[in-house]
């Protein structure tokens, strides 16, 4: 458990999720590729391309190098991309590919950081346009992404705007606690990736998630909480589902249809018994 509710007569604080690999089971982008295919972002090679990146990222993590070199493959094969395109193709898939590979005990962390007053903050390299829908579905507070330049025409350039990687990380998560007024000695932060070890830095609070060989090590040298997430599960079978408006005006007007029926079945009776 992560301690008592926070006392908010104290300076604010929040957990900084990494997302790939941390919270959910796959790399949030390339998990789209199929989706893109379908429509006609991206032809057969691409998708090709992008599962065998998957399988790699998969095996074991993806170190600086191959971060580099995934980077500018996707920046040249998004460009020309509608960006609104993009947007609606992840926003009608994102249940479907998303939801079933999010960590039970990820979903658990958010919850739990939540009820003791935190804010949870999503911190991706991969692109805003997929990372804020899956924020959302997560219920974080806030989402730092990669953001790419779009031109005039609403289609993405191909050159980055804004890359959240590495040292540019930490320096996000230390704006937001000037900006939001984090304590970080009093924050959490949770990564897969030895490339994040500048935010696992930046916090009082870094834990190691699935790590990889190098932030195992690391883990392991500074005495760093190492997590185990392996149960993917989707949410809406570990959260109740809200009754639909439909049924909820359907109950209301059967409700009230029972009460009048009651209500004249008892005059009925008195009329009986005068």
């Amino acid at each position: 458990m992560l301690g008592l509710v926070e006392n908010h007569s104290l300076p604010r604080t929040a957990a900084f999720f990494d997302l790939d690999k941390t919270v959910i089971a796959k790399s949030s982008t390339l998990t789209f590729s199929k989706s893109f295919y379908q429509g006609g972002l991206i032809n057969r090679r691409a998708v090709l391309r992008t599962a065998y990146s998957q399988f790699i990222f998969l095996a074991g993590g993806a170190d600086h190098d191959q971060m580099e070199r995934m980077r500018e493959y996707l920046s040249a094969l998004c460009r020309g991309w509608n960006v609104q395109q993009v947007k609606e193709i992840v926003a009608e898939t994102l249940h479907d590919l998303i939801d079933p590979i999010i960590y039970d005990e990820a979903a658990s962390l958010i919850e739990e950081h939540h009820t003791a007053g935190r804010d949870v903050v999503i911190v991706s390299t991969s692109g805003a346009e997929v990372v804020e829908p899956i924020g959302e579905l997560l219920g974080a507070d806030r989402v730092v992404a990669t953001r790419m330049v779009v031109g005039d025409d609403g289609c993405f350039t191909g050159e980055v705007e804004y890359y959240a990687y590495g040292p540019t990380k930490a320096e996000a998560v230390k704006e937001l606690a000037r900006t939001e007024g984090y304590d970080l000695d009093r924050c959490y932060a949770y990564s897969d990736s030895a490339t994040d070890l500048p935010m696992l830095e930046s916090v009082g609070h870094p834990h190691a998630v699935n790590p990889d060989r190098a932030l195992r090590k690391e883990a392991l040298t500074r005495a760093w909480p190492i997590l185990d997430f392996h149960r993917p599960v989707r949410l809406k079978q570990r959260l109740p589902t809200p009754p639909r408006p439909a049924v909820v005006a359907a109950a209301a007007v059967g409700a009230a249809a029972a009460t009048a029926g009651l209500v004249w079945f008892a005059s009925r009776r008195r009329a009986a018994a005068s």
